[in-house]
């Protein structure tokens, strides 16, 4: 069997350079982002995108194999965005002998201490790494991400924030001495002489509530985060999304296995349709951290009702684009008309109200109307979107009717500049493909584009001129949240702005991108997601903030005797 502390020394030099990266903010990733890195004679290793796809394959019309105690049935698995049914199986939990073994799970756990934990979590990452061609099979066949972004988004990104958040975790988990003699001078009397000893303890169990979106990228920061720091996890998946992460259980319940540990310090929730599993575990006294992505509306009960646990939520925003002036016009259009139909505008991060004056903007040079930057912009995306091969590798498939219905109901909110248009998937037929639509308001319509509408869904909304379109993005943010922000202006003095606005407000802001990076992505090690600044989120993926909170220093001290007097 190998041991934990075997493990630690395996994985000790991706820890340091991790440790590294999070000083120094430069570029680095642990897992290597090219599809053609994995298999036998890849840089990767692991299973190449055959065998991904293989193993994906063997896991559908039949129960998943997860060895998991208090199981009292069985749960009906997820339909593909792309078109048919899974016909996976899990198991369903009795919550009162769940908890109750993750409970018995954690002392052990607890008292392995920070760098055996890191090295057993590691462990799990590097297994999870060598299979993510077959995660990337099992994130697109629930969210409807193309191949090529379930691969990178929901695999080795998806890793790298995880190790991102393990790495905070251990940093903070050891910044003090485990036991330290303490000796007080007392003048001419001995000294006072105490041994003293400093324990990491966990806060209990924790509950990971997952998203249909992004099933792996959304939840192993938490997840991670809260295992390594001692924890005991629940993860509760979306009834739409639960492969990706039965897989990621599945994993991790083998590594704690061959190392002696509980595997029941992480088992997986799976719920019936209607249960509302959610809710009843998140008041649970047991659990007393909760991490969730998803809708305001749910995010708000949590932190109303969870009063017992410590909460990171991710919710819903209004991501704005200041639209002032640029000297690459068609760089500006390309990258804007990318971002917002990447996975079909459904990404927490991207842009919703793109800020234009209404006299217009300045484009290399010459005046653009409001009408032109509009007609140019719907241009510059049906271009991206002209072959419908391209199309559906880069809109992938609408995720649930939810996201539909929103799309189909857009037109009546505003005058239409782009209009969406479907898709036939040349290898799914019953896919659901749409492309982005973007609609003209103005500003006094608060209703209409002051609301998040998760989805291919844009607003262009026009404003009395920059320096309103700057207070229109602090006060939309301060007051309804957003994970990112932009503006493209080539007046330095906007852009200085521009700045101050989103640090107040609270959100990361992105300046005239015009290249390969775009406003809805960020890089682990380098860029934090959200801030915990405004509505949208509670909390940043990641910070120490985000790991600290996950445990405590209980501390034991005893008295030593006075040294004897040296003897002549």
């Amino acid at each position: 069997m190998t041991t934990a502390g075997e493990l630690f020394s395996h994985h000790e030099d991706t820890l340091r350079r991790a440790l590294a990266a999070i000083r120094e903010r430069t570029y680095w990733s642990a897992y290597d982002e090219s599809l053609k890195a994995y298999g036998q004679d890849g840089p990767a290793g692991g299973r190449s995108a055959a065998e991904g796809k293989t193993a994906f394959d063997a896991c559908l019309g039949k129960p998943f194999p997860l060895d998991q105690s208090a199981t009292d049935g069985e749960v009906p698995g997820e339909r593909s965005p792309y078109g048919f049914d899974l016909g996976v199986t899990y198991p369903h939990a009795d919550v009162d002998g769940l908890l109750d073994a993750a409970q018995q799970a954690i002392p052990l756990w607890r008292d392995t201490g920070p760098d055996a934990r890191t090295g057993v979590v590691l462990e799990i990452l590097s297994r999870i790494n060598a299979r993510s061609h077959e995660v990337a099979q099992a994130v697109m066949h629930t969210s409807g991400q193309g191949y090529a972004m379930a691969f990178q988004a929901g695999g080795p990104h998806a890793q790298d924030r995880a190790l991102e958040a393990v790495t905070y975790a251990y940093s903070e988990m050891t910044r003090q001495a485990s036991e330290a003699e303490w000796e007080k001078p007392q003048g001419r009397r001995p000294p006072q002489r105490m041994l003293k000893r400093f324990t990491v303890v966990p806060r209990g169990v924790a509950l990971v509530i997952g998203c249909n979106t992004f099933p792996t990228w959304n939840s192993y920061p938490g997840l991670f985060a809260s295992l390594v720091t001692g924890n005991a996890v629940v993860v509760k998946p979306h009834p739409g999304a639960v492969l990706p992460l039965a897989i990621t259980v599945a994993v991790a319940r083998d590594v704690l296995r061959e190392t002696g540990f509980s595997a029941e310090l992480i088992t997986l929730a799976a719920e019936n349709p209607g249960e509302g599993l959610a809710k009843q575990l998140a008041v649970r006294p047991e659990v007393r951290l909760i991490d969730y992505t998803g809708s305001t509306a749910f995010g708000n009960w949590l932190s109303h009702n969870a009063h017992q646990a410590v909460v990171f939520t991710e919710m819903a925003g209004v991501n704005p684009v200041v639209v002032d002036s640029t000297d690459d016009y068609q760089g500006m259009l390309a990258n804007l008309a990318f971002s917002l139909s990447l996975y079909s505008g459904q990404m927490c991060t991207t842009p919703q109200n793109l800020l234009v004056p209404r006299e217009g903007i300045t484009a290399d040079g010459r005046h653009r109307s409001v009408d032109e930057l509009a007609a140019d912009l719907a241009a510059a995306v049906d271009g991206l979107l002209g072959d419908d091969a391209r199309a559906v590798a880069l809109l992938g498939a609408v995720v649930n009717e939810t996201v539909l219905k929103r799309l189909e109901n857009a037109p009546a909110l505003g005058r239409t500049v782009l209009e969406s248009r479907s898709i036939a998937h040349p290898e799914f037929p019953d896919a659901v493909v749409r492309t982005p639509t973007i609609l003209l308001v103005d500003e006094q319509d608060h209703e209409t584009y002051l609301q998040e509408c998760f989805g291919p869904v844009s607003f262009m909304v026009t404003t009395d001129n920059t320096g309103d379109s700057i207070k229109l993005l602090r006060t939309s943010v301060q007051q309804h949240g957003a994970i990112t922000a932009a503006v493209y202006s080539t007046d330095e003095s906007v852009i200085r702005a521009t700045e101050d606005a989103a640090i107040e407000a609270g959100v990361a802001l992105s300046c005239n991108l015009t290249d390969a990076v775009y406003v809805n992505q960020s890089a682990a090690f380098s860029d934090f997601h959200a801030t915990g600044a405004n509505p949208a989120a509670n909390s940043a993926l990641t910070d120490a903030a985000y790991v600290a909170s996950r445990f405590r220093i209980v501390q034991s001290r005893r008295h030593l005797p006075t040294a004897a007097p040296a003897s002549d």
